[in-house]
């Protein structure tokens, strides 16, 4: 990609390179803090968020691959891969589609849905701390 010059409606202001550089700072502290607390369990932080993903799917506890592909924003032969891992140490279970016998869906096993609980627990206390520090919408 070619860097041509900035148009002068273009431009950022110092405040907004320091809240994007803030932004993502607070994030990869996040995901630092994550990554260290799923290794305390075990897991790497992508099983992790693959659990969570199946607990936290919208109106469902299971998804196919291709949704947790989408959830996990990875190729689906990667998410296949890393949900053959998550089957191997007991977390998810796959099972044919109930409409659609083609289809495959993902279910959390009583192991993986342990885990996952205990691990978005441990993860409130940073949670409530970008609440506070962000004041998204849709977080209160």
């Amino acid at each position: 990609m070619e860097i041509g010059p900035a148009s002068s409606l273009d431009s950022l202001s110092k405040r907004d390179f320091e809240r994007l550089s803030h932004f993502r700072y607070r994030l990869r502290c996040f995901l630092r803090y994550s990554e260290d607390l799923c290794s305390e369990y075990g897991v790497t932080s992508l099983q992790y968020q693959l659990l969570l993903h199946l607990k936290g799917f919208q109106g469902r506890e299971w998804a196919t691959v291709g949704e947790l592909a989408e959830r996990l924003q990875a190729k689906h032969h990667g998410t296949v891969a890393l949900v053959d891992r998550c089957e191997q140490v007991g977390l998810v279970e796959r099972k044919r589609g109930r409409e659609d016998r083609r289809r495959i869906e993902v279910h959390l096993l009583e192991k993986g849905a342990r885990l996952v609980e205990c691990i978005a627990q441990r993860h409130q206390p940073e949670l409530q701390l970008l609440r506070e520090e962000f004041r998204l919408p849709g977080w209160e």
